[in-house]
């Protein structure tokens, strides 16, 4: 199996990530995703207890029009509290940089076809995601986060 570091340290990372993005004002934090590396960006969903907004930070990549990133919470076992939020309410926003926010909608990539490619591409961004899946025993979703068209 893969070797991580202690998840107290996974943590404190994702923590400090989300602050240099805070107190940066965004001008550190965020990455456009290219073709040979993921982006980083701050999902912000509703609470499916609280009803409040929540924010972590995200790798994702582009697919289409289409944001794609994995429910993979530092690969634990459990599913990542944004996942659960964004199955609780779907609609979310997606900053990708300090002046550009997109409102999404989310969802789990269809089983078959549509996940193995997406996964492919995962695979080509980052090789030891097979091997870091493996401590998942439920699988990792790979999850799609489409923009909404604002009606003007």
């Amino acid at each position: 199996m893969a070797a991580l570091p202690p998840r107290p340290i996974i943590r404190l990372a994702w923590k400090a990530h989300k602050a240099l993005v805070g107190v940066s004002g965004g001008r550190f934090g965020y990455r456009s995703a290219s073709e040979d590396q993921e982006g980083l960006a701050e999902l912000i969903t509703i609470g499916r207890k609280s009803g409040e907004r929540r924010a972590v930070m995200i790798a994702f990549f582009e697919d289409g029009d289409d944001f794609v990133t994995m429910a993979m919470n530092g690969w634990d076992k459990a599913d990542p509290a944004w996942w659960l939020n964004l199955q609780a309410n779907p609609e979310a926003e997606l900053a990708l940089s300090a002046d550009r926010t997109v409102k999404v909608t989310g969802r789990a990539a269809a089983e078959g076809k549509e996940h193995d490619r997406l996964w492919e591409n995962w695979r080509r961004l980052d090789h030891s995601v097979d091997k870091f899946a493996d401590r998942r025993t439920n699988g990792t979703p790979v999850v799609i986060l489409s923009p909404v068209e604002s009606k003007a």
